[in-house]
């Protein structure tokens, strides 16, 4: 099936989408993100102004660079079996969990230590804007300052992070990543110089107990 929204661009972004997710089950999304580009272009954004196409595109790369495979569980399992949990943080409401954060170690190519990855993130669906998030990071990166790290990154949403002081930092990178979805903050006054590496456990798919 194709999709023409008249932009070559937001069109090329839309057809690698349904590639990269067609029979995992995010059929639905995809939909959803096409009838948004499609009403947008047709609606809301004259060809002439590419504004709001441009944020359109931005959001479909978002999507394209943070679909969930719904590994977390497992991610935060080889974590855990790797003693690579730097910080492991649990949000409660009336004794259930409704929200989980993990930080971990990253490698920095120019040498700099201490510095650590944030995420996985989640929360419960029904608790979500309503700040749990935004608590259980605050918490995180307190206590990460309180280990004596030098600073955190994550790959993450433009709109959300930099409220939390985040930044896209110069000269620092991850491969792959568009400059624009990667965040540092840190907690020293400087940057290191690079690229950064996140743990191994981010690419488990899979259950690492046997038996």
């Amino acid at each position: 099936m194709a999709y023409d929204i008249g932009n070559s661009e937001l069109d090329s972004a839309i057809a690698e989408l349904v590639t990269a997710n067609s029979g995992n089950g995010n059929s639905d999304l995809i939909a959803e993100m096409i009838t948004t580009a499609l009403k947008l272009q047709r609606d809301g954004a004259p060809r002439g102004d590419l504004k709001l196409v441009n944020t359109a595109l931005k959001e479909i790369r978002y999507s394209m660079l943070v679909f969930s495979r719904h590994t977390e569980p497992f991610i935060i399992e080889a974590l855990r079996v790797a003693k690579a949990l730097a910080v492991s943080l649990v949000a409660e409401r009336n004794g259930v969990v409704i929200g989980h954060i993990a930080f971990s170690p990253v490698a920095v190519s120019d040498g700099t230590p201490g510095w650590y990855g944030l995420g996985p993130v989640s929360v419960l669906p029904e608790h979500q804007r309503q700040g749990v998030g935004k608590t259980l990071i605050r918490e995180g990166l307190s206590r990460l300052q309180a280990m004596g790290a030098q600073g955190c990154c994550l790959v993450g949403h433009p709109g959300y992070y930099r409220k939390l002081g985040f930044c896209n930092p110069t000269g620092l990178a991850v491969n792959g990543v568009p400059a624009e979805f990667f965040f540092a903050r840190t907690f020293t006054g400087c940057y290191p110089q690079g690229t950064v590496a996140f743990h191994d456990a981010f690419q488990a798919e899979g259950s690492s107990r046997t038996g």
